[in-house]
């Protein structure tokens, strides 16, 4: 298995160092990891990225670091036939930065439910959305590896109902270790109901907001405050998904995602040293 960070791991240093995407890369090739997960949203010039996506590739070369996935900040849940086009298009247009990227990993979410949608009329535009999106994927042999997020994918069930309903080689899993405490799953359980269909992996850990703390957390479905932080350090059972990887034999890339409140560099840092020991 492979150690990538993602860039959204250090998404409160980005914000306050003003880091560009080549400035990651540089931090990056500092914590001994094998790649870096890139995220849509931090392009410069979101319109036209060729001259910035040149500038990565030569970076990422300079470094021998490979591109684990691609992520895009997607959601088929749209009212209008239009605006799904719209997410569908953009889906696509990411495959092939992923291909331009070295990846063949495009972490896309499903979409969240809205008080005066049903499950069911979200379910089935995600579905049809992403079917249009695999016959390209198919085409250009690139996974969409759905995250559970939110609440229409935020279930290990839910995942695996929208996979197997699509029924594409290509629509698989990013599964995040942290995510789902979020909906009040347990890892562990979710672990199995999906380990044949993961093809990323987010390394991902949260504990519970006590009492006394000030900080924001992310609220859970039934209320309850959680706090990102470094993997081990919270609710997550690392090691059984760890193991079970390697029962599967499962050789894809490991992606540290630290959501805490702490110094994300220092953090990362040491989230990568623990995934090493784990692996070892």
């Amino acid at each position: 298995m492979k150690i990538s960070v993602s860039m959204y791991s250090l998404a409160t240093t980005i914000k306050k160092e003003h880091w560009s995407v080549e400035q990651f890369i540089d931090y990056a090739s500092m914590i001994a990891i094998d790649g870096v997960e890139l995220l849509d949203v931090y392009w410069e010039n979101k319109a036209d990225i060729t001259e910035e996506l040149d500038r990565v590739r030569v970076a990422l070369k300079k470094y021998n670091l490979r591109v684990s996935a691609y992520d895009i900040m997607n959601s088929f849940v749209k009212e209008t036939r239009e605006e799904r086009a719209e997410e569908v298009t953009a889906v696509v247009n990411a495959i092939q930065v992923a291909k331009k990227l070295g990846t063949n990993i495009v972490r896309i979410f499903c979409g969240d439910a809205k008080e005066d949608l049903t499950f069911e009329k979200g379910f089935a535009w995600i579905i049809e959305s992403l079917k249009e999106c695999a016959r390209t994927a198919e085409k250009e042999q690139v996974y969409l590896a759905i995250e559970n997020h939110g609440l229409l994918a935020g279930k290990s069930r839910q995942v695996k109902e929208i996979i197997d309903a699509v029924n594409s080689p290509y629509v698989k899993s990013t599964f995040d270790t942290g995510n789902f405490l979020l909906v009040h799953e347990k890892p562990t359980k979710a672990f199995e109901q999906l380990k044949n269909d993961i093809v990323h992996v987010h390394f991902k850990d949260f504990r519970a907001k006590t009492a006394n703390e000030s900080v924001r957390g992310f609220l859970s479905t039934d209320g309850l405050e959680l706090i990102g932080v470094i993997p081990g350090d919270g609710e997550v059972d690392l090691n059984y998904i760890v193991e079970g990887l390697k029962n599967i034999h499962y050789d894809g890339w490991l992606s540290i995602e630290y959501e805490g409140h702490d110094d994300a560099k220092k953090a990362n840092a040491e989230a990568v040293n623990r995934l090493r020991n784990l692996l070892n």
